[in-house]
């Protein structure tokens, strides 16, 4: 495991000096599904990119189980993924672990599902990522099952490791073994676009701006290119 945070430590330097929608359309040409659908910035202006560090709950049985103290496992750097279901009846996260991430260096959150206690959350300018926010808390009907195992984010497989990035779109989550090629086809990608608006500056009607980039063939599968 710590082969794979430092190999994804060293690619997400990398891609964060990219935008999700290049990142994204580079796996549209690769064939992999990784944009976390309905997964939103709490705070807008932030952007993330590190190593996953991924939480799975379920819902508590007769004996209650703790739905925070992971945190303490969480390195530096890591991104704090939560699989929890897509619920929105009760929070998984609020000021008091938002404080802590933050004293922790902690990249940020990621949450399938909600957060609560947003002036908090405004108040330090974390960088979370959720589907909404709710005040009802999740303890006693909640709890983490697991830490550092697959999980899933909008119908996204995330395993511990892969690289999130995140900003005022919303957030990706690259696979690791495909971060490499991810990362080329995505700056190939950003340099065309810049290509597209340097010459639009320049007078270029769109339509050929576009075309001398090859634009509508950024993100096609070669597979798909006659």
């Amino acid at each position: 495991m710590k082969n794979i945070i430092q190999q994804s430590f060293s690619l997400s330097k990398e891609l964060a000096e990219l935008d999700t929608t290049c990142v994204s359309d580079a796996m549209d040409r690769l064939g992999i599904l990784g944009g976390l659908e309905n997964v939103k910035p709490v705070n807008i202006g932030n952007l993330i990119c590190g190593p996953a560090f991924t939480v799975h709950y379920v819902p508590c049985g007769m004996v209650k189980g703790t739905i925070g103290d992971f945190l303490d496992d969480v390195a530096p750097g890591q991104v704090v993924v939560i699989d929890n279901a897509g619920r929105t009846y009760c929070t998984v996260w609020g000021d008091i672990m938002t404080y802590y991430a933050q004293k922790k260096n902690i990249t940020g959150t990621v949450i399938d599902g909600v957060c609560r206690d947003i002036p908090t959350l405004r108040k330090l300018n974390y960088p979370i990522f959720t589907k909404g926010y709710y005040m009802v808390t999740g303890k006693d009907r909640v709890e983490v099952d697991a830490i550092n195992v697959p999980v899933a984010v909008s119908g996204i497989h995330v395993k511990p490791g892969d690289i999130i990035l995140g900003d005022d779109t919303g957030v990706v989550a690259v696979p690791l073994e495909r971060a490499a090629d991810v990362l080329e086809i995505a700056r190939e990608i950003a340099e065309k676009e810049e290509q597209i608006m340097a010459e639009i500056k320049r007078g270029k009607p769109l339509a050929q701006a576009r075309a001398s980039a090859g634009y509508h063939s950024l993100q096609t599968s070669p597979k798909y290119l006659v």
